[in-house]
């Protein structure tokens, strides 16, 4: 029960995941659509406006993960994403009833804005209520979710490609709101986060929400599954107590010491790298790379229908089978030179065999599969194992703000590429996937060198990982491995300090 729990709640928090993979895709689709370019009615200027419709959605997705490092330390995670789904609604309708482009823009903002604050808060939540061995499936779950919103998104778009008027992309992106409402309304039964809840002095209800992750005790077989609930719960109360003697929410925590920049280094790193591997330049402008390629259309949305499926697909067997047994560094290596492989065969392609001079089917079909294989190693890759470790090597007490941190740089990357990514492949075509061999390559390097390995520990177990700190807590009298707990020479209990070694 408790693990079948543990799932629930990771999967219907991540409605939020679902919403920014549904938007992904579904706004690649729109952009194609002849009623929405006469919605805009700018022909001369249409790659770059409808390169701003994306790309407005994503610096809202900025700045709402800024804010959402201050909303989850004051209000929680599950309040969070609550708000986040709130203003989903809010954005998503201005989307579909926009009477002109400017309204369309600050709907995209805003729902943008949303997006954000439910990308930082749905892994964060996810990874606070994870037991440790299987802390990447739960977190990989959000991962899981943005393709199934992708794959709706994709199948949504080519449906309604078929309709008239403007319910051609109107309709699209006001399903948008369904989610939302169910997120919104939801996610009120699901439980805070324990740790949270220990962070604010509510230590019987975070115990109470360690059992019900666990499941509750019905036979002499699952006492041993209390015990370690206890042993979790134990842990997580003891170090908390003693790192909020010293929190602080300062940014600047994120660089206090050596170790902490490397936290801070390899959470913003693995969410860029993510970045470089181009998954959303495809997921964007999926439609136009097939054009590029020689496609129709009506063939580009049917291919990035398809295309839409493979990812998810692949991400759950990844998630389910692998992703806690081999850890987070090998598949990150794995991804990014894969992408060296798949962008360096693919500008090989274009650059050899123009679509504006060549009908070469083969070459054709040898392009596409390069962009599927490129979402197939993204899956087993940068997908999940970006989400998980970025927001499982913090600290209790700076968790919130450096993930908010590796979230930011993640969308601000990805306002950089959605916004020039049409214009290049419009005017240097082939060369713009050169970018990308040698992103990939570089990343392959410092994720080789500097990445540490994260798979099976507790939250709490970070300290030893990135050898930043020992933690010294005075309780009880008790001696542990790891810890070390002595009581005061006046007898007295319950005083927890944290020193940094």
């Amino acid at each position: 029960m408790g693990l079948f729990f543990n799932i629930f709640v990771a999967v219907f928090a991540s409605i939020g995941s679902f919403l920014f993979g549904y938007d992904s895709g579904i706004i690649a689709s729109v952009i194609t659509f002849d009623h929405f370019k006469a919605f805009v009615n700018d022909p001369g200027n249409y790659d770059s406006l409808s390169g701003a419709v994306v790309s407005t959605f994503t610096g809202g997705c900025f700045f709402g993960a800024a804010l959402a490092g201050w909303t989850n330390d004051r209000f929680g995670r599950k309040r969070s994403i609550q708000l986040g789904a709130t203003i989903a609604l809010w954005g998503c309708a201005m989307q579909a009833g926009a009477n002109n482009l400017a309204c369309m823009l600050i709907g995209r903002i805003v729902a943008g804005f949303a997006i954000g604050i439910l990308s930082m808060t749905v892994p964060l939540y996810n990874t606070e209520i994870a037991p440790p061995k299987i802390r990447g499936f739960i977190v990989g779950l959000a991962q899981q979710m943005i393709g199934i919103g992708f794959i709706v998104a994709n199948w949504v778009g080519y449906g309604c490609k078929f309709l008239g008027s403007d319910t051609q992309w109107r309709l699209p992106l006001g399903l948008q709101l369904i989610p939302a409402s169910m997120l919104l309304i939801g996610i009120q039964f699901m439980p805070y986060s324990p740790r949270w809840l220990l962070e604010q002095g509510r230590d019987e209800e975070a115990r109470q929400v360690v059992n019900l992750l666990h499941g509750r005790p019905s036979s002499n077989s699952d006492a041993k599954n209390q015990e370690l609930a206890d042993q979790e719960f134990n842990q997580m109360q003891e170090t908390i107590k003693a790192e909020l003697n010293v929190r602080s929410r300062s940014l600047s925590d994120l660089w206090a010491t050596p170790a902490m920049v490397k936290r801070t280094l390899v959470a913003v790193g693995v969410q860029v790298f993510g970045q470089f591997s181009g998954i959303n330049v495809i997921n964007y402008f999926g439609p136009t790379m097939y054009k590029t390629l020689g496609l129709s259309d009506g063939q580009a949305l049917l291919v990035q229908g398809i295309y839409g499926a493979v990812g998810p697909i692949t991400n759950f067997f990844f998630i389910t089978l692998v992703l806690d047994t081999v850890g987070r560094k090998k598949p990150l290596m794995f991804g990014a030179g894969s992408f060296v492989v798949t962008y360096s065969i693919l500008t090989a392609i274009v650059a050899s065999f123009p679509p504006d001079e060549s009908t070469n089917l083969a070459a054709q079909r040898a392009g596409i599969a390069m962009i599927f294989m490129t979402s197939i190693f993204f899956s087993v890759s940068f997908g999940p194992v970006s989400w998980t470790l970025a927001s499982e090597v913090f600290p209790t007490r700076t968790r919130s703000i450096g993930t908010s941190v590796a979230t930011c740089a993640n969308w601000a990357f990805n306002v950089l590429f959605s916004q020039v990514s049409n214009l290049a492949m419009n005017n240097i075509s082939w060369r713009y996937y050169l970018i990308f061999i040698i992103l990939n390559a570089i990343d392959f390097v410092i994720i080789a060198v500097l990445f540490p390995e994260t798979k099976g520990k507790t939250l709490e177990e970070m300290n030893e990982v990135f050898g930043d700190s020992e933690i010294v807590i005075q309780h009880s009298g008790l001696d542990r491995k790891g810890i070390n707990e002595k009581s005061d020479a006046d007898g007295s209990d319950d005083k927890h300090v944290i020193e940094h070694v």
